[in-house]
C-alpha cells in the first residue's frame, strides 16, 4: 500500500503547465534522494531516467533548430572555398601572362639583335679578300635568318598561348563573380536563419546543459556516446505498441514488465538505445 501511495503522488506531481518549472521540479527531486535513503534505489532510477529523456527531448528540439538551418552552413563554406580555388587560378593565369610577355619581349630583342647582325655581315661581305671569307659570312647570314625564323615562330606560340590565358581568365572571373554572388545570398540566407533561431537555440542549450548537472557522468558519456551513433539522434527513445520507439523492434513481456518497474536502466537488445516506458514518456511530454 505505501508503494502504491508513493506512486499515486508522483504521478499526479509530474504534469506541469511551464517547462521551467517541470525541470526544476525533476531537479529538485534528483537533489533531495541525497538526504533519503528510503527506497533510494528504486526512486533514484526512475529520476535518472525522467532526467535522460527531458534531456532527449530538450537536445531533439536543438537537432531541429540545426535541420532547419540545413546544409547551408556547408554551402556557405564550399563556396568560400571554390571562391579561394578560382581567385588562386586567377593569380596564376596573370603570373603566366607576365611570363609569357617577358618572354615575347626578349624574343623581339633576339629579333632585333639578329637583324642588326645580319645587317653587319652583309656590310663585311662587301670587303671580303676572298670567298672563303664570303662563304663564312653567308653561313653567320644563314644562322641569323634561323634565329629570326625561331623567334619568330616562339611569340606565335607564346602569343596564342597569351590569348587562351586571357580567354581562361575571362570564364574563371565570369565564375568567380557568379560564386561571390552566390556567397552573398547564402549568407543572407543563413544570417536570417541564424537571428530567427540563435535565441531559442541558446536557451534550449542553457537548458540541456543544467539537466546534464543531474545525471552521472558514467550515464551522461554512454547517452551521448548513443547519440553520436544514432542516425536520428536518439538515444532515449519511449516503448510504444510493445517495440523500441528507435529501431522498432519488439520487446518481449518479461523486458517491458522490468521498464515499468524503474528499477534499472534497460536498454535495446538491438540498437541500444535507452528505454523508457510510454507513461513516463507521457508524463515528461505533458
Amino acid at each position: 500500500m505505501a508503494k502504491t501511495s508513493k506512486e499515486n503522488s508522483t504521478s499526479k506531481n509530474s504534469p506541469v503547465d511551464n517547462q521551467e518549472q517541470q525541470d526544476k521540479s525533476y531537479i529538485s527531486a534528483h537533489v533531495s534522494l541525497t538526504s533519503s535513503e528510503t527506497e533510494e534505489s528504486e526512486i533514484s532510477i526512475e529520476k535518472k531516467l525522467i532526467a535522460l529523456y527531458s534531456l532527449q527531448q530538450i537536445d531533439s528540439q536543438i537537432d531541429k533548430i540545426r535541420i532547419i538551418r540545413g546544409e547551408l552552413p556547408l554551402e556557405v563554406e564550399d563556396l568560400e572555398d571554390e571562391i579561394v580555388g578560382l581567385q588562386t587560378r586567377i593569380d596564376n593565369y596573370i603570373q603566366d601572362i607576365e611570363n609569357l610577355g617577358v618572354q615575347v619581349k626578349e624574343k623581339e630583342n633576339q629579333i632585333k639583335e639578329s637583324t642588326q647582325h645580319i645587317k653587319r655581315y652583309e656590310e663585311q661581305q662587301n670587303n671580303v679578300r676572298n670567298s672563303r671569307e664570303f662563304e663564312s659570312l653567308a653561313k653567320e647570314i644563314e644562322y641569323q635568318n634561323l634565329e629570326i625564323a625561331l623567334a619568330e615562330k616562339r611569340i606565335k606560340e607564346y602569343s596564342h598561348n597569351l590569348s587562351l590565358k586571357n580567354e581562361e581568365i575571362a570564364a574563371a572571373q565570369k565564375v568567380l563573380d557568379e560564386r561571390r554572388n552566390d556567397l552573398e545570398i547564402k549568407k543572407s540566407e543563413l544570417a536570417d536563419i541564424v537571428n530567427e533561431t540563435e535565441k531559442e537555440e541558446q536557451a534550449l542549450l542553457n537548458k540541456s546543459e543544467d539537466l546534464q548537472h543531474f545525471i552521472e557522468d558514467r550515464l551522461l558519456t554512454a547517452y551521448k556516446r548513443i547519440r553520436k551513433n544514432a542516425r536520428n539522434g536518439l538515444a532515449v527513445v519511449s516503448v510504444e505498441r510493445d517495440a523500441c520507439g528507435g529501431c522498432f523492434s519488439a520487446i518481449p513481456p518479461q523486458r517491458h514488465l522490468d521498464i515499468r518497474m524503474h528499477k534499472k536502466i534497460i536498454v535495446c537488445e538491438y540498437c541500444g538505445r535507452i528505454l523508457v516506458d510510454h507513461g513516463l514518456a507521457s508524463s515528461v511530454n505533458q
